[in-house]
């Protein structure tokens, strides 16, 4: 019984004598926030060549941040895509006006379509008129030679081509309708374009995203050598590997933030200098707002110094795994 009591009372000091799971969360809080603040300072006592390593970085990254933003504004310097897939309905000449409204609701519960407008036969005529130069030719008709016209918008989760195709052989069906048209080519081009311009900046990124890693993976090697006999001498005295190899992780990851912010400026830069000639080329077509190009979003930007963070943390965790291991104490 003694012996049972000795070995319980061992036990429980044991527990009391074990740190809380707060306390060790507060010890590694503090460790990894010192490493984090020396890193920053080893980087500081060199900023010069900081500086020429993460304007590389910043420029292989501004690359293809600088073309998804390009191809994001792409709908406006287009005249926005989603204006150009409508579709225009040219009723027959016997429909009235109640079977087109009725034909109007009838469209508007469709789920592949966002909305439906009617242009009356009559303004529609008014419109040529002013518009066409032949008001006066016009006015000798007795009759209106045009028919009541129906444009319709397909909402954006169903314009794709394909889905375009189906909705107009469903619309050829109706009726009410005596022509459907549409320059279906001219989307299957753009939306060809799109998919094109997308896979090939999908191609230079990740060509651009393996150029960061060699270039933080080469400066972490060159900082590692430097500090070779540190590195021996900190194994000799019981180091572990994570604790050597945490400051060079975080230097990776100062790298690839310094990186990101080059790269959001020179995006900006970029955007900036050519918004006054796509202002000159907007107002050519008088349109002011067609060519407007904006600053990089938040939501993008965040991704790029999110991207960049990451980038740098593996290319220096990469090279810290291949390399501490070569350094051992003889």
């Amino acid at each position: 019984m003694a012996g049972q009591s000795s070995g319980t009372d061992s036990q429980v000091q044991l527990r009391q004598l074990r740190p809380s799971f707060a306390s060790r969360f507060k010890e590694f809080f503090i460790r990894h926030l010192q490493v984090f603040f020396y890193s920053l300072g080893l980087l500081s006592r060199t900023p010069f060549s900081t500086l020429l390593t993460a304007a590389a970085l910043g420029i292989a990254l501004a690359l293809p941040a600088g073309l998804y933003v390009i191809l994001d504004h792409a709908k406006q310097l287009s005249g926005d895509f989603d204006s150009i897939n409508q579709i225009s309905l040219f009723m027959k000449q016997d429909v009235s006006i109640q079977a087109i409204k009725r034909l109007q609701k009838k469209l508007n519960a469709y789920p592949e379509i966002a909305q439906v407008k009617h242009i009356d036969r009559a303004a529609a005529l008014k419109e040529f008129q002013e518009n066409s130069g032949f008001g006066d030719a016009l006015k000798a008709l007795k009759d209106n030679p045009l028919p009541h016209l129906l444009i319709v918008f397909p909402s954006l989760t169903h314009n794709e081509p394909a889905q375009i195709n189906r909705l107009l052989a469903d619309l050829k069906k109706l009726p009410e309708v005596d022509l459907v048209q549409l320059d279906i080519q001219w989307l299957q081009r753009l939306y060809a374009i799109i998919h094109i311009a997308q896979r090939g900046i999908f191609i230079i990124g990740a060509l651009l995203a393996l150029a960061v890693l060699l270039i933080i993976g080469n400066t972490i090697r060159l900082a590692i050598e430097n500090r070779r006999s540190e590195i021996v001498v900190m194994k000799l005295i019981g180091a572990t590997d994570s604790f050597i190899r945490r400051p060079f992780l975080y230097t990776g990851f100062w790298y690839g933030l310094f990186g990101s912010l080059i790269a959001i400026l020179l995006v900006n830069l970029s955007l900036l200098m050519i918004s006054n000639p796509l202002t000159h080329l907007s107002s050519l077509y008088n349109n002011s707002e067609l060519f407007s190009l904006g600053l990089m979003g938040i939501s993008t930007s965040l991704t790029l110094l999110l991207s960049g963070c990451m980038l740098g943390w593996l290319g220096a965790r990469l090279a810290v795994g291949r390399h501490l291991k070569e350094i051992e104490p003889k």
